[in-house]
């Protein structure tokens, strides 16, 4: 019955068991493919955190759901999907709470804190990234140079705006770097 009859029976394979070897070796090296991808993807979301013209952790979510679609969800399963879409969550938020935390540092009202919000979506609007760090930290500054009557406490409040933008930049980062290292482990464990 097997082309290969004078090998020990436990040795036997079917042709139908040849072809799914070749099939499940295709299937690595697609998954191999598109595992790379997925790590371009990622890495592209990483640069677009500390370079932010993409939302960087939105990229490196939807890349490795992607990936566990393909995949069929044998690597990265829900449980990891909803613990990368939970810190994704907090990335996202980390501009609005952590530039408000600073400007409040800095001395600001929550006026100009509700300023800085808007005078960074009018700039983002008009200018792109620059204009929202601009729109921001002017939004802060007017706001508090009206409120106060004093340059320099203003200042140290658009100062305290923008040192929240740097804070929030590096905790994009740290959760960028992690979510990329659960995925990581997650792949290898599954490997």
């Amino acid at each position: 019955a097997y082309p290969m009859a004078e090998i020990w029976p436990s040795q036997r394979v079917s042709p139908a068991a040849r072809v799914a070897r070749g099939v499940v070796r295709v299937n690595e090296q697609l998954n191999d493919l598109v595992l790379v991808f997925t790590l371009l993807a990622m890495l592209v979301g990483l640069i677009g955190i500390v370079l932010p013209v993409i939302p960087g952790t939105i990229v490196i979510l939807v890349a490795a759901v992607i990936y566990a679609l393909i995949d069929g969800f044998q690597a990265v399963g829900w449980p990891t999907l909803v613990v990368l879409g939970l810190l994704t969550v907090v990335a996202v938020t980390a501009d609005l709470w952590a530039t408000s935390v600073g400007a409040k540092v800095g001395g600001a009202s929550i006026w100009s804190i509700l300023a800085g919000l808007v005078g960074g979506l009018v700039g983002f609007l008009v200018l792109n990234l620059l204009g929202a760090i601009l729109g921001a930290v002017l939004g802060v500054l007017l706001t508090e140079a009206i409120r106060v009557g004093d340059l320099g406490k203003a200042f140290k409040a658009g100062g305290g705006w923008a040192l929240g933008w740097v804070l929030a930049t590096v905790v994009q980062l740290a959760i960028g770097l992690v979510m990329v290292a659960i995925f990581v482990w997650q792949v290898m464990q599954g490997a």
